[in-house]
């Protein structure tokens, strides 16, 4: 009797019971984030390791979230063959890509003469500044440049090195252009079925919840492309315009880099508006850039307290501060390509975690832009459920 009481009273007390409930539940959270970040810093890893794979399949994936829709309406509404519109919508985009790109060439080398010119001579203008203000000889301001220069020189390899560096970056970009045409242009042919098998790869019960998931981040980068290009065009259009009444040379290709730049948020349309600034400050003076540079903010003003809040909130659903945190991580990860996509892959993350963590797949297993857009429809179908 007496060792039965001792073993129910040895029963009843935890073997962990030396160890606060306040501190066994923080380990447990402990290693199931550690286990969590250690998968997601793996991925990362070999997204980093894989970039020249990755970054043009990226790209494919972010020019079929806005191709897409276009050979869809290029079928429905026009009533073209499939593979007709797939061709169509290729060849648009190879001659939107090819026309922005002829228009920056064919300017900048009309006018590179007079450029270099008119650099020059504020070069000049600059090296008597300082000379008179810091009171330098001639002999002591082109010591002081042959100093800096030498600092930089070396022995010649950095010249070398720098334009084996160019030739090879300019080979990854000439292979990343074609795995990215290729990926997007089966993306566009069969984009659907391609998806399907990859949502057979899941589990049978996980299956419903993927393909809903997947549907409202591909509407959300559907809606994010065409909204971002809207956004480009206002700063592009302001910009330019700009340059326009200041009278500014090279004022076109001035707008269809603020155009390409505007892609990179927050950041993309300011460093492309210096150039207006360097071209204004290069043919006239300080006055004038300082104007250019008055109107790049105010764009950039006008940007980010209508369009980003107005326009573009709604289509992402995203604060302008995770927006900023977005664009500074993915530079630091990735550099300019991880400005480029951090938004979209914030977004569609965002918007694929809200359904699933929600349960919307269950009231909603096919969602609208509509609902992507205003998703509180089905915010609480459990609610809704039991009512």
């Amino acid at each position: 009797m007496f060792r039965a009481r001792r073993s129910a009273a040895g029963s009843d007390a935890p073997s962990g019971s030396t160890i606060p409930p306040g501190v066994r539940i923080a380990s447990e959270w402990s290693w199931r984030f550690l286990v969590v970040a250690g998968a997601v810093g793996v991925l990362i890893f070999l997204v980093i390791q894989l970039r020249l794979l990755v970054i043009p399949v990226l790209v494919a994936v972010l020019l079929a979230a806005l191709l897409v829709p276009y050979a869809s309406w290029l079928g429905s509404r026009l009533r073209f063959p499939h593979w007709l519109a797939v061709t169509t919508a290729m060849l648009t985009l190879i001659a939107v890509v090819s026309a922005l790109v002829w228009i920056v060439v064919s300017q900048v080398r009309a006018g590179y003469a007079s450029l270099q010119e008119r650099s020059l001579a504020r070069y000049d203008d600059f090296l008597a500044w300082v000379s008179v203000t810091f009171e330098l000889s001639p002999d002591e301001l082109t010591a002081l440049i042959d100093d800096t220069v030498a600092q930089f020189d070396g022995d010649g390899d950095w010249l070398v090195t720098g334009a084996l560096s160019v030739g090879s970056t300019l080979t990854e970009l000439l292979t990343g252009a074609v795995v990215a045409l290729f990926v997007l242009l089966f993306l566009l042919i069969d984009g659907r079925r391609i998806w399907l098998f990859v949502v057979t790869l899941f589990p049978r019960r996980a299956r419903i919840p993927v393909e809903g998931a997947a549907t409202a981040g591909w509407l959300t980068l559907s809606n994010f492309a065409k909204v971002q290009i809207f956004v480009a065009f206002v700063n592009a259009v302001g910009i330019g315009l700009g340059a326009v009444i200041l009278q500014l040379p090279l004022a076109l290709p001035i707008a269809v880099a603020v155009f390409l730049g505007a892609f990179v948020p927050i950041v993309g349309a300011v460093v492309t508006g210096g150039l207006a600034v360097f071209v204004a400050l290069v043919y006239y003076d300080i006055v004038i850039a300082l104007i250019m540079l008055g109107i790049v903010l105010l764009v950039q003003q006008i940007e980010g307290n209508v369009l980003q809040p107005l326009v573009m909130g709604a289509a992402v659903k995203i604060h302008p501060v995770a927006v900023v945190l977005a664009v500074a991580a993915g530079g630091y990860l990735a550099g300019i390509p991880g400005t480029l996509f951090a938004v979209p892959i914030v977004a569609v993350l965002n918007v694929v975690v809200r359904y699933l963590s929600r349960g919307q797949w269950r009231t909603n297993p096919r969602p609208s832009l509509a609902d992507v857009i205003a998703p509180h429809e089905h915010d609480h179908p459990t609610t809704e459920r039991r009512a």
